[in-house]
């Protein structure tokens, strides 16, 4: 590059390049937020809104065929007079949890904020408050940081291109509306969200696939009906806030300006759900996952996950280096449910215990296994046992030196293990229902 041009036209040509070739590259503020979601490791998903009314999930609108003019009668059911953001947020600190991701928009398109540009929004309903200006305060408050989820796709305006998209389909639009007027519109909201709330962690998308072809391991990830405008929205976003990450759940490769990636109902790595076809990338990973089988309230689904599963979906996200966002429906009066805090408060508890396993850790040098998972901090080598009757670990392949120390997390009570021909060798740990994970630490050398 000419050492003769002035300084400006350098930094213009440089952002010309990078516009042109789609890559990004974060800011200093955007990397430290980067490393503090690393080590954060756990995090709480809240799904609220009016589609909590009904009972059924926060798809009921779709599910359930309603048009745009029935569901918009929710609103005035709305009225969450027992919601308290206080006990929400004190209730994510007792779980262990560094930070919370709230609905902010879903699909049927109502804003949980006093926003300008849509009538569909809290401050038309009973309730009449600011639902994210009432959880960022408290955020603020308390120390755990917000990340706002924001839908994509929406099932009820006209000038979102629902006559390409997947889903919404029975929602009585016939309106072909102005696809560059909804792209504005969604930068109106956003400029709104990392406006007027104090510093937000991070901004959760969700409905890009609205667009996609029909998910399977077969799809091509430049398969998309509409232009997103993902970079000027992307662009948007880390000029409002550079620290801000931004996540897309598209279930594939992440796109320049993405800083977190996302695997739904799976630790990452591995596609139980269906979801999941998405190679694991270098950014920061985060699983996102539900106690029961809903994300928003829903009457009926009482499968309710156990403890030991939710520390599993802990270690092994850990394991692999990531996140676990943990996802509660709260009831339509803002009350939770007790399944739900019960659930958290034993998170808490187990943390207490087990945090130092799980938090500042990275992955280990193998990805998770039957048997259970690996996670590092310094010269310090977790090892999770998962799985009851597992017998003897064995550790091939071990990239340490030695092995100084051995000694159960619990209680300390040492451990004996042996090094030999690269194979380190664990004794048989029994974890419980009570106590599913059995970490052995063992200090290693270089």
């Amino acid at each position: 590059m000419n050492k003769f041009l002035p300084a400006a036209l350098l930094c213009l040509i440089v952002q010309l390049c990078h516009a042109q070739t789609g890559t990004y590259t974060p800011s200093p503020q955007n990397e430290q937020a980067r490393t503090w979601f690393t080590n954060a490791k756990f995090g709480l998903f809240i799904h609220w809104g009016p589609f909590s009314v009904p009972g059924d999930g926060e798809w009921v609108m779709n599910n359930r065929k309603i048009t745009v003019k029935n569901y918009t009668r929710l609103e005035k059911f709305f009225n969450p007079i027992d919601f308290d953001a206080r006990t929400w947020v004190a209730l994510a600190k007792a779980a262990g949890m560094k930070y919370i991701t709230l609905i902010t928009r879903h699909h049927d398109g109502f804003s949980m904020w006093d926003t300008k540009y849509s009538d569909f929004n809290i401050m038309h309903t009973p309730y009449k408050r600011d639902i994210v200006r009432l959880m960022a305060d408290e955020c603020h408050k308390q120390g755990i940081k917000l990340f706002l989820y924001y839908s994509l796709l929406d099932w009820r305006r006209d000038d979102y291109s629902w006559w390409t998209g997947r889903t919404g389909k029975a929602s009585g639009r016939t309106v072909h509306g102005n696809w560059d007027h909804y792209i504005q519109f969604m930068k109106n909201q956003l400029t709104e969200l990392l406006s007027n709330y104090g510093a937000i962690g991070g901004i959760w998308f969700d409905g890009y696939w609205d667009q996609m072809a029909e998910e399977s391991k077969d799809r091509k990830d430049n398969e998309v009906r509409v232009d997103w405008h993902t970079r000027e929205l992307y662009d948007l976003i880390h000029k409002l806030q550079p620290q801000c990450l931004i996540g897309n759940n598209h279930h594939m490769t992440p796109l320049p300006g993405e800083d977190f990636q996302m695997f739904e109902q799976d630790v990452p790595g591995e596609n139980t759900s269906g979801l999941s076809f998405q190679q694991i990338s270098a950014l920061p990973l985060e699983t996102c996952a539900t106690i029961n089988n809903s994300w928003g309230f829903n009457i009926t689904d009482t499968t309710y996950k156990t403890p030991a599963q939710i520390v599993a979906l802990l270690v092994k996200s850990a394991g692999n280096g990531g996140n676990l966002l943990l996802n509660i429906g709260p009831m339509p009066n803002g009350e939770i449910q007790p399944e739900f805090i019960q659930r958290l408060h034993w998170m808490g508890a187990w943390l207490k215990t087990y945090g130092p396993s799980i938090y500042n850790t990275k992955g280990g040098y193998l990805r998770p296994q039957k048997w259970g998972c690996l996670t590092r901090d310094g010269d310090k080598l977790y090892v999770h046992v998962l799985q009851p009757n597992a017998g003897v670990i064995r550790l091939g392949k071990f990239p340490y030196t030695s092995i100084t120390k051995a000694w159960r997390l619990k209680d300390r009570t040492p451990v004996e293990v042996s090094l030999r021909d690269g194979v380190a060798v664990i004794p048989a740990q029994s974890p419980t229902a009570e106590d599913p994970d059995a970490v052995v630490v063992l200090q290693v050398g270089k």
